[in-house]
């Protein structure tokens, strides 16, 4: 239900925001644009589960969670907390984000920065690149075979990483086949938004081991992150948890097994 509607939505705002440039011209001013950070390997260069820390003001499942947060003072509280890359929500209608959101918080830091949002044409790669993302989200659940392999070629033309995202077997083959280089396990059942974090240990065996495996929602401790390392996991995506925080910085840290010097339960 909420995904239908928040594509349905996407599609009519697209409809009306077509860039004035051709793709041409788009893509020449994102090839000249400098490039970007790797995403990819901020998750795997340390020991341990890598923290992917997400800015989002709100939820169409739990409505408004902190719609005047200043992306820049968070995304450098989640740095010195020890985050390995940042996810900033951009989209608008349910989700209250934007791409100032994204520039602001990369602006603040030097991790790299994925987009998440629900991108469906390839200008959208092009339009990311310009407004400073590192990476991108690709959601399999909305895009045909064709559409995906298009987007992923796109976005290694400018030196982006693609997180591709799954809920299932089939999807999750899908997106090995279309070439995906990191793939991402949404917990959360994207037509009733409730969360799951064993979904991703369930599919974890039926992915390449040289692919990096992310876990998506419904992460809030340690002992969660600890099973899911088990599991194969390389680096989860944390939002609501690290947003509703009174100290993300600690939050992360304690997500890390690092709180006070001890592993949280």
């Amino acid at each position: 239900m909420y995904l239908k509607k928040i594509v349905d939505q996407k599609k009519r705002e697209m409809e009306q925001n077509t860039p004035r440039e051709s793709p041409v011209e788009l893509k020449e001013k994102a090839l000249r644009f400098p490039p970007p950070r790797c995403f990819k390997s901020a998750l795997t260069r340390e020991e341990g589960v890598a923290i992917i820390a997400e800015i989002k003001r709100a939820s169409p499942s739990r409505g408004d969670l902190f719609p005047e947060l200043e992306p820049g003072s968070l995304a450098r509280a989640y740095q010195e907390g020890g985050a390995s890359a940042l996810s900033v929500l951009t989209e608008g209608s349910f989700f209250r984000g934007s791409l100032e959101d994204l520039r602001k918080a990369r602006e603040a830091v030097n991790l790299p920065v994925l987009r998440k949002d629900f991108l469906l044409e390839p200008w959208q790669v092009m339009e990311s690149r310009l407004a400073g993302a590192d990476a991108l989200l690709f959601i399999v659940k909305i895009l045909s075979a064709a559409r995906l392999q298009e987007m992923i070629t796109l976005a290694r033309e400018m030196r982006m990483s693609c997180l591709v995202e799954v809920t299932g077997k089939g999807e999750l083959y899908r997106a090995l086949e279309a070439g995906a280089e990191i793939i991402g396990v949404n917990n959360r059942d994207l037509h009733t938004f409730h969360t799951d974090p064993r979904h991703t240990s369930r599919l974890a065996h039926r992915v390449p081991p040289e692919v990096p495996l992310v876990s998506e929602s419904g992460i809030y401790c340690y002992r969660q992150v600890e099973e899911l390392s088990r599991a194969g996991v390389r680096a989860v995506l944390v939002g609501e948890t690290l947003v509703c925080s009174n100290n993300p910085g600690d939050k992360i840290k304690e997500l890390k097994g690092n709180s006070n010097g001890k592993n949280q339960n």
